[in-house]
């Protein structure tokens, strides 16, 4: 990854700024401890106050820098996971998530089909116009039953992304919606399709913030075939 992409993820920029701040937080300290000993007070007074500013910025974007971790920028359309099933018995079902930086997960899901959902955070006007695009995590992978009455009373499985006690920019928006006066909406998105035995799948994120689910073509030809067919 070069520069130029790596300083376009938010992560990093408001990282890279909140040690910028702090290397400045530093320079004032220092100035303040020397303008004591030579004894101007008020001069003193005036670097205190830029030292206290400069560290209440780091403290933001570090804060906002570590909120943000799990979120990734939004392109036209940005793959998301593959998904490969292996039927196991009947609503049983083996699934391995393979992830964009290579990374697998194995899980077992229970119903006749799967649904992935995610957290989409989208900016304001300006921040828009910026270029800034929207910001997801995924949230959970879940089974689903055709038969809305089996979905309430047969086994369910959700598998939950997200990590418990984990700072979160979600949750930054819901206690202090006027730290983040720049987000416009945090809003959820869902997708789900059919398994089969052998299905390989594909999830991508428009940049509308709607999740799309995609068959490979061997997988849709098993979709539309009838049961035992």
């Amino acid at each position: 990854m070069d520069w130029a992409t790596l300083l376009r993820l938010p992560t990093t920029l408001l990282l890279v700024l909140a040690a910028v701040l702090a290397l400045a937080t530093l320079v004032q300290l220092v100035a303040v401890r020397q303008r004591l000993q030579g004894g101007r007070r008020l001069a003193a007074s005036w670097r205190a106050l830029l030292c206290l500013t400069c560290l209440a910025l780091t403290l933001l974007l570090a804060g906002a820098g570590y909120a943000l971790r799990g979120y990734r920028l939004l392109g036209e359309e940005a793959p998301v996971v593959e998904i490969d099933a292996r039927i196991l018995s009947p609503q049983r079902w083996d699934v391995t998530l393979n992830w964009p930086d290579g990374s697998t997960r194995q899980v077992q899901l229970a119903g006749d089909q799967w649904r992935i959902e995610a957290v989409v955070l989208k900016w304001k006007l300006p921040a828009l116009l910026a270029g800034v695009p929207p910001l997801y995590r995924i949230d959970r992978l879940s089974g689903r039953y055709d038969d809305a009455a089996q979905e309430m009373n047969a086994p369910r499985t959700v598998i939950d992304f997200s990590e418990n006690g984990r700072f979160d920019l979600l949750d930054l928006k819901k206690q202090y919606p006027r730290w983040l006066p720049e987000v416009d909406t945090v809003y959820g998105s869902g997708a789900f399709l059919p398994l089969v035995d052998q299905g390989h799948y594909t999830v991508s994120l428009m940049r509308t913030g709607a999740l799309v689910a995609r068959p490979d073509e061997a997988t849709e030809r098993r979709i539309g075939q009838p049961l035992g067919g």
